[in-house]
């Protein structure tokens, strides 16, 4: 039998489950504050992997997606321990919003400090707390408000073991992203933790095929680590694709947006991806795709200022078309309209570098 783990000041025994409440700052009105923690401590040795969702407190997604995870019976009998934070930020999340009350972004506070600002406490009792207690870990994240984001993996793919759980993940995007300072997956390097990020939909907006894609994609990287079965993989999966790089196109002018694509679309150079025009569609300008790929991200407000990002495209070295149907072959059975089974295998992933 292994050793109980203790979090919290809580100890679960092997083969036990427990909900824990950290406790955070309180409000200014004295009422009490914390942070739910769910724990599945498993029966047999294994990796220790964190789900956190609303980090940022307006990204809910991830929220549904952590509650899901843990419906599922299989996650109950898992090989080494799964500690589930729906929602990291309390704050922002009852706020509706991406920040704290002190407007500190808690993604850019790491690791903290038990004496700094109120970002800088929240972020220092997450890492300590949890992520320091953790092998492995996923963060779910969506675009901000008025942005929405294609399903996508962020990843260091030079860390072969965080390349292997992106892949695991069978996102339809990979993007090979840098770690910026003061985030939670530079934090957790630092420690020795593997983290990759998980980035699909947009801020205050339930996203089914989302949501779906990241239920998925954490059994997935749970079968990959042996905290599950694995599954034989399927015949037919083709080889990773890898992209040249990705480029947001901007508003040359400011104006009101007409887009007439969207997410996972592919586009050729050149093509037109939407029209600005002033209030009364006198003066109009098309907004053309500056390089050939496929749309990974957008701005879904229509009010638009000149230097604005409109649309992220995603460029690959092989052919798009084949990375515009493997785009497809993922958004069919995630589809909100279809009927989930919970034993199919998405198609294999595209790598993107960037």
């Amino acid at each position: 039998m292994r050793e109980a783990f203790t979090i919290g000041g809580v100890t679960i025994k092997a083969g036990k489950q427990a909900q824990v409440d950290l406790p955070i700052p309180n409000l200014y009105t004295h009422d009490p504050m914390s942070c739910p923690v769910y724990v599945i401590h498993g029966k047999h040795p294994g990796p220790v992997l964190f789900l956190s969702g609303a980090i940022h407190g307006d990204e809910i997604n991830g929220v549904e997606i952590i509650r899901r995870v843990l419906k599922r019976k299989a996650v109950h009998q898992i090989h080494g321990t799964l500690v589930a934070v729906p929602v990291v930020n309390i704050f922002g999340f009852i706020s509706k919003t991406r920040y704290l009350p002190d407007r500190r972004d808690l993604n850019r506070s790491f690791p903290g400090s038990e004496t700094g600002s109120l970002a800088a406490r929240i972020a220092n009792i997450f890492l300590t707390e949890v992520v320091s207690r953790c092998t492995h870990g996923i963060d779910l994240h969506t675009a901000a408000i008025h942005r929405d984001n294609f399903p996508q993996i962020r990843a260091v793919l030079g860390n072969p073991e965080v390349a292997r759980m992106a892949r695991a993940f069978n996102s339809p995007v990979i993007l090979n992203t840098a770690i910026v300072d003061g985030t939670l997956r530079k934090s957790a390097e630092k420690l020795g933790i593997q983290v990759i990020v998980y980035e699909a939909g947009e801020a205050l907006r339930f996203d089914e095929v989302a949501i779906r894609v990241g239920v998925k994609g954490i059994i997935a990287v749970m079968r990959e680590l042996n905290m599950l079965p694995k599954l034989t993989r399927s015949a037919g999966t083709r080889d990773a694709f890898e992209a040249t790089s990705s480029t947001w196109v901007r508003a040359h002018k400011s104006g009101i947006l007409r887009a007439s694509k969207t997410l996972g679309m592919r586009v050729a150079k050149g093509e037109s991806l939407g029209v600005i025009s002033d209030p009364f569609g006198g003066d109009e300008e098309i907004v053309s795709a500056s390089v050939e790929g496929i749309i990974i991200g957008r701005t879904n407000i229509p009010l638009v200022n000149e230097g604005e990002a409109l649309f992220h495209l995603a460029r690959f070295a092989n052919s798009d078309e084949v990375v515009a149907g493997q785009v497809e072959e993922l958004q069919n059975p995630m589809d909100p309209g279809t009927e989930l089974n919970p034993a199919a295998e998405l198609p294999n992933v595209q790598v993107l570098n960037r």
